[in-house]
């Protein structure tokens, strides 16, 4: 599924308060504050349950999910998800959309905030999965994503921002299974391998007890993710830093 207009209607018809209901969160989506949360990272999510979409009890539902998990965005918010979740109930309720469908894409998008599926929950795996596939991807394309959060939390300090970040990480590398679909297997070391090099690089020096200039675009990071790859041999305080 693309983010165009005729993908849209085959998941929430073709009324005229459903194109506008497209259209407004297209707008959302684009937001100019947006760095990674934006209609790239929805594009990518959408393309990737159409690609496993077979995984899905429901999958229309995990596609109308991936619209609203953060069709509400605000970085200096905490309640992102269960906001954009009453949205979706609001407003696919009022195009007219069947309420038990309704409440599972409700049920997805707050289930983001955790990323935390239950075992046989095969539309919320689905979701989770393309929603944490960008921890897997290459080094350099890792640490345009980490460039890319620190923009969207730029009002937070060096400090609250690595304290908030390495919770959120080490939250995700406890996880007996960061990706549900057995398909992506395989892409669990690479992401786990990116997640332990950045935090090598939020966590303080041990020889000067202060973080690494090179975390998250300061100097040096280009540098240090190249040496983080070569060791590794492998090519989100206050709100939560994701």
């Amino acid at each position: 599924m693309s983010v165009e207009l005729v993908a849209w209607t085959t998941v929430a018809g073709t009324s005229q308060e459903s194109l506008d209901c497209w259209a407004a969160l297209l707008g959302r989506w684009t937001e100019p504050h947006r760095r990674y949360h934006g209609i790239g990272h929805l594009s990518a999510v959408l393309l990737f349950i159409d690609e496993y979409a077979d995984h899905a009890a429901d999958a229309d539902a995990v596609r109308l999910a991936a619209w609203y998990h953060d069709a509400i965005y605000d970085p200096q918010a905490s309640d992102n998800e269960e906001r954009s979740a009453a949205m979706a109930q609001s407003q696919l309720g009022a195009l007219g959309l069947p309420g038990e469908r309704v409440d599972e894409v409700a049920r997805l998008v707050r289930l983001t905030t955790g990323h935390d599926p239950a075992e046989g929950d095969r539309n919320g795996e689905l979701l989770n999965d393309a929603d944490l596939m960008v921890l897997a991807s290459p080094p350099e394309a890792y640490v345009a994503y980490l460039n890319a959060i620190r923009d969207e939390y730029a009002h937070v300090s060096d400090a609250d921002f690595q304290a908030g970040r390495t919770a959120v990480l080490d939250a995700l590398l406890a996880a007996p299974r960061l990706y549900r679909l057995e398909a992506l297997a395989p892409m669990q070391a690479a992401a786990r391998r990116n997640m332990t090099a950045e935090l090598s690089l939020l966590r303080p020096d041990p020889e000067d007890g202060a973080p690494s200039d090179a975390y998250l675009g300061g100097p040096g990071a280009d540098a240090a993710a190249a040496g983080d790859a070569d060791r590794h041999r492998e090519g989100p305080p206050g709100p939560r830093v994701r």
